[in-house]
């Protein structure tokens, strides 16, 4: 099953939405935010990596051609990338070069139904994204989310330091593929660059 988490982040945008009387750009089948590349954290990988396991092997195998794919052109612009997969310490004007320069790409579990195939897997950022900063949501509905995003702030640093590994974030893409670097997944708000991140890709499609 998800984590506590990820499920409590699903539950608070949709109380959100609640209160905002449905007037958000988000509807079923939308599929504006799954196009372009962006970080996620290691978090984020784990569930990713849970629910490949999940899907039929063809599928799988599938999706997974696609990241690495992804992954090859994003490490010919950024051959950093080849000796190490983690951007936590990219200044974030390098971030938005990859993020503009690759901004029609479509998220590997995207189906060209605009369905997720990896939708009760998928990241923390998909699971939130959506309410514009600008408009007022209740103290309570805010507060609520202040918490979500300490929690995910421990969880990743707690899945860090047992995993042994010397990052939190990466490229979207890299989340798809099994990776030494990034260690073996083990069942057990993003950090501020991803949120960010992921934030100004979201505005920039809608």
């Amino acid at each position: 099953m998800p984590s506590s988490l990820f499920e409590k982040t699903a539950r608070w945008f949709e109380r959100s939405t609640a209160f905002l009387l449905g007037n958000l750009p988000c509807r079923q089948s939308c599929s504006g935010c799954c196009v372009g590349v962006f970080p996620v954290t290691i978090l984020d990988r784990q569930e990713i990596q849970r629910g490949l396991r999940a899907l039929p092997e063809e599928q799988r195998k599938r999706i997974e051609r696609t990241a690495a794919e992804q992954v090859t052109a994003l490490t010919v612009a950024a051959p950093r990338l080849n000796t190490n997969h983690f951007i936590d310490q990219w200044p974030e004007e390098d971030i938005d070069r990859i993020i503009e320069r690759f901004d029609t790409w479509h998220c590997p579990a995207l189906e060209q139904d605009g369905t997720c195939s990896l939708y009760e897997f998928r990241p923390l950022v998909c699971r939130s994204m959506g309410v514009p900063p600008v408009i007022r949501l209740s103290k309570v509905i805010r507060e609520e989310e202040n918490l979500l995003a300490r929690v995910e702030a421990e969880e990743i640093e707690t899945l860090r330091h047992r995993l042994g590994v010397k990052g939190e974030e990466l490229f979207l893409p890299h989340a798809f593929l099994c990776d030494p670097e990034v260690g073996e997944m083990r069942a057990g708000v993003s950090s501020s660059k991803s949120r960010n991140a992921a934030e100004r890709h979201v505005h920039s499609t809608t």
